[in-house]
């Protein structure tokens, strides 16, 4: 997905934004940057690869190549970013967050133009970043070309773009699908998409911008060019999974979320039937299970308990390496026993999601192979059915990736793909096929998603404003 990071101050704040930057690591594993901008020596900007490194590694050292009053970070998990332009508006650094989906369409279209060209990558691709500059260049001042470049997207585009001067512009996605929060200081500014990290900077006023909302910001205010419209559509996963525990978004704290989520889940299974008193433990498929698993345990009076540990010291992230098998490979060694609590238990086990199950596979056999008697799973989520549109939630190439889909054409083919709402619902004879046959192939004793209720219920705002586009295909 990505985020970015930025202040405007009086001082240097290089090193503020280093920190800023770095605790939006949570949200991406390719590209690291930073870009600053100093009155005598203008702009300046580093790129790293983080694939196989944290971002921290790679600019530890900033303070001693970068400094300015103003500056802006971003881990990407798309292109190299942030790109400095020289264009009819000036000079500035900038980087986005978000989906192109009409990525080709608006390429072409640019080069249309007389004069119209790309830096090409590898493979011939184009930086997206480097689009977006080419959209805003296409209109006569620099927020008629954020909102042109805002409104010809299909997807979603939250923009940060670093001014010679001193100042930020900030552009939240037009439907608001991502977050930009804004910080207040006494002697600054800050844009983050994660709030704690304006928090954790001491900047404590913390406001939000709404759907395509644009402001500029200068260390001495936030001044309003584009008022946010009224249809919102955020994405839900940013509380069950993206979002980091500490953070909120639209007031409501990501952590407080889950332990609700939970409490929703063990409600559901007990209005349902299931035999609580057969599980020994409660327990998270670490780390961001972990939360879910708690709520589920505090409403259901049954006790948790870590079973495995993840060995994280020196494998701090189980998708850095580059194939599959690898990461698998990684992910399985991290996982170390507390056998006094596998042995002969039953356990039920709670995730954040459950997309192509490969890992989830690899988990429940490391259980069964310490002994474990019963491994009950619950998805925090309802059944991922549709791939993500808006915010690159799964590197999947196909929605045939995602084990629901897979598993619905294994019981009855593509008419199946007909029945999705059916079987997304736990209640009805096609629900209870499809987790039937993923609890054959992954040895499961029971299997149980979320209700897209439950989780509307635990998020806690107004439903027509959350994106639940990947779980029943509404735009």
């Amino acid at each position: 997905m990505g985020g970015f990071y930025g202040i405007t101050s009086n001082r240097d704040c290089v090193l503020d934004v280093f920190f800023g930057t770095d605790y939006h690591s949570h949200l991406g594993t390719k590209r690291g940057g930073m870009a600053a901008w100093d009155e005598s020596i203008g702009m300046q900007r580093e790129i790293h690869n983080i694939e196989n490194s944290p971002f921290r590694t790679k600019f530890e050292n900033i303070t001693a190549q970068m400094k300015g009053k103003v500056a802006i970070g971003c881990i990407s998990d798309t292109d190299p970013q942030p790109l400095l332009i020289r264009s009819l508006h000036g000079i500035y650094a900038i980087t986005i967050i978000g989906k192109i989906n009409n990525l080709d369409e608006l390429i072409d279209k640019t080069l249309d133009l007389r004069g119209g060209h790309f830096d090409a990558m590898t493979s011939g691709r184009i930086n997206q970043t480097e689009l977006v500059a080419a959209l805003i260049s296409q209109q006569e001042n620099i927020v008629d070309g954020i909102k042109y470049a805002q409104a010809v997207i299909e997807g979603t585009c939250n923009i940060l773009i670093m001014m010679e001067g001193g100042k930020l512009i900030a552009a939240r996605d037009r439907l608001g699908r991502l977050p930009i929060e804004i910080g207040h200081g006494k002697h600054c500014k800050g844009v983050a998409s994660e709030s704690f990290s304006l928090f954790k900077l001491g900047l404590e006023e913390i406001t939000e911008l709404g759907p395509g909302e644009i402001v500029e910001i200068t260390p001495d205010e936030v001044k309003q060019l584009v008022a946010p419209g009224e249809e919102m559509k955020i994405c839900s996963f940013l509380w069950s999974y993206y979002g980091y525990p500490t953070t909120s978004y639209e007031g409501v704290n990501v952590e407080m979320m889950r332990y609700e989520n939970g409490r929703i889940m063990a409600r559901n299974d007990i209005e349902n039937g299931f035999d609580l008193d057969s599980v020994d433990y409660i327990g998270g498929v670490p780390d961001s299970g972990t939360p879910h698993a708690i709520g589920y345990s505090n409403a259901s009076q049954k006790a948790f308990t870590r079973a495995f540990i993840k060995y994280t010291p020196t494998w701090a992230r189980s998708f850095m390496p580059s194939n599959q098998s690898e990461r698998n490979k990684v992910a399985k060694m991290k996982q170390i026993p507390v056998l006094e609590l596998i042995k002969g238990k039953n356990l039920l086990f709670v995730d954040d999601s459950i997309v192509r199950g490969t890992q989830l596979r690899e988990t429940v056999e490391f259980l069964y192979e310490n002994g474990a008697k019963e491994v009950h799973m619950r998805s925090a989520c309802p059944p991922l059915m549709y791939g993500c549109k808006y915010i690159n939630f799964s590197s999947s190439k196909s929605e045939m990736d995602l084990i629901t889909r897979r598993t619905i054409v294994e019981l009855e083919g593509e008419e199946g793909l007909n029945h999705i709402d059916e079987y997304s619902d736990g209640s009805t004879e096609r629900g209870k096929a499809m987790r039937k046959a993923i609890c054959d192939k992954f040895h499961f004793d029971s299997l149980e998603f979320q209700s897209l209720e439950g989780i509307k219920e635990a998020i806690g705002i107004d439903p027509c404003k959350l994106c639940t586009y990947c779980w029943d295909g509404k735009e």
